[in-house]
């Protein structure tokens, strides 16, 4: 088996802050849009509009916000545990503007922090198997050290996007690793930290990704 990739430690941060804040530039510079528009505008109805657009906006950027803290940030020391109804509950706000809709199954327990993060991060490969909406599945099953997380997708068009499965895997998709492709790469890395490997399989109309315990030693 082919040894996953290691990227320089400035290199990855690099990728991952540029992929966050391509995450949130939209709603921030809608933002922006709406306030020059509140700054210019007299019309009571273009105003309303404007206010309106600030709000979603608004709402939007700190879902994101929120979301990345907890999927990518520290959020506590090395050996934190997290509840799961926080990953739940940011979950939500990450898929509320979009297509999909999201089905959340786990009981009400702290989970070691890299494993609520991987949670996290296969929620947002999972989003992408069904970019014409559909439904999100997530469960988590048994208890620690072997838990199990199941994510199954469904809807039209349902597929794993190129190269993601090898991204997961440490291995580049076509020869390189940018910010379009950090996130798989470094969900592998927190799946390889957590001693969990991550499937993906596709049936007709649907994905199914599971993160099981491994048998090899968790990464440093």
């Amino acid at each position: 088996m082919t040894e996953p990739v290691e990227l320089d430690a400035l290199d990855l941060a690099a990728l991952i802050s540029s992929r966050l804040c391509h995450d949130v530039i939209s709603p921030v510079g809608a933002i922006v849009n709406g306030l020059e528009v509140l700054e210019e505008e007299k019309d009571p109805q273009m105003r309303e509009f404007a206010i309106d657009l600030v709000r979603k906006s608004a709402q939007q950027a700190s879902a994101r916000l929120q979301f990345a803290r907890l999927a990518f940030g520290a959020a506590g020391s090395a050996g934190a545990m997290i509840d799961v109804a926080d990953a739940e509950q940011v979950a939500h706000g990450f898929i509320k503007d979009s297509k999909a809709e999201l089905e959340w199954s786990a009981p009400r327990v702290l989970l070691p922090k890299n494993k609520v993060k991987l949670l996290l991060n296969l929620v947002v490969i999972a989003h992408t198997t069904i970019p014409r909406g559909g439904l999100m599945k997530v469960s988590v099953e048994g208890n620690e050290p072997d838990t199990l997380i199941r994510i199954v997708t469904t809807g039209q068009m349902a597929r794993v996007p190129a190269g993601v499965q090898d991204l997961i895997s440490g291995q580049p998709h076509e020869d390189r690793i940018d910010a379009h492709v950090i996130q798989p790469f470094y969900t592998g890395l927190v799946a390889r930290a957590s001693n969990m490997d991550v499937e993906m399989s596709v049936d007709e109309g649907s994905v199914t990704i599971i993160a099981s315990p491994s048998a090899a030693p968790a990464a440093a």
